[in-house]
């Protein structure tokens, strides 16, 4: 039988929580506070289930790359990421059920961090420091994803710009990691980098 361990209806200051064992399932919240913790994951994010609650200046650091987690019934606030996160969604969501409208994000930094297909949703960008290149972020992907469509781009990278206008209402920004992105899309980072670099609404 797998076991379930519970994060819930307490406060944990200080503490280094390793959510490792793969073969339990991992739930925070409710109703969960983790103050100037360390998070490290090497698991699946279909073995973490994020309920509702704070993380205030944390370390969330993924050893694997943790893929296609919404963070959305979580408030975030001067929290640190390392590692790769890729389908990551980070700050609250007005679509969808209510638990996503609990969420949100501020004051975080992913400097040290690869995100790849990654967004923010309904939150002040001016608070939240990106990584460089080679990652990318499309910032007010549905407000520039007409002027983007128009432009030329190598191998089939239009295709991501095509999408953008299909964002939920409250996309903000969007990052992407370059070699991946070059590597699906048959072109090369150089010319990537290269359009992108004219390109308007692009932090890199």
């Amino acid at each position: 039988m797998t076991p379930n361990i519970h994060y819930e209806n307490r406060e944990i200051e200080g503490e280094r929580l390793e959510l490792t064992d793969k073969t339990a399932i991992y739930w925070l919240g409710p109703n969960v506070t983790l103050r100037g913790c360390t998070l490290i994951f090497s698991i699946s994010a279909r073995w973490l289930h994020l309920v509702s609650g704070n993380l205030i200046d944390c370390t969330i650091h993924a050893k694997g790359e943790l893929k296609t987690l919404p963070w959305a019934s979580m408030k975030l606030k001067g929290c640190r990421f390392k590692g790769r996160f890729g389908g990551n969604d980070f700050g609250f969501r007005a679509d969808g059920d209510e638990r996503r409208m609990l969420g949100g994000i501020e004051d975080c930094d992913f400097s040290e961090a690869r995100l790849n297909g990654c967004r923010f949703f309904n939150c002040d960008m001016t608070t939240i420091r990106l990584p460089r290149w080679p990652c990318f972020t499309i910032m007010d992907p549905r407000g520039h994803a007409a002027e983007l469509c128009r432009r030329e781009w190598p191998g089939q990278v239009g295709i991501l710009f095509e999408g953008l206008a299909k964002n939920p209402e409250g996309t903000v920004a969007e990052t992407w990691h370059a070699p991946t992105m070059a590597e699906k899309m048959d072109t090369t980072v150089e010319e990537l980098r290269a359009a992108l670099e004219t390109a308007p609404g692009i932090f890199m």
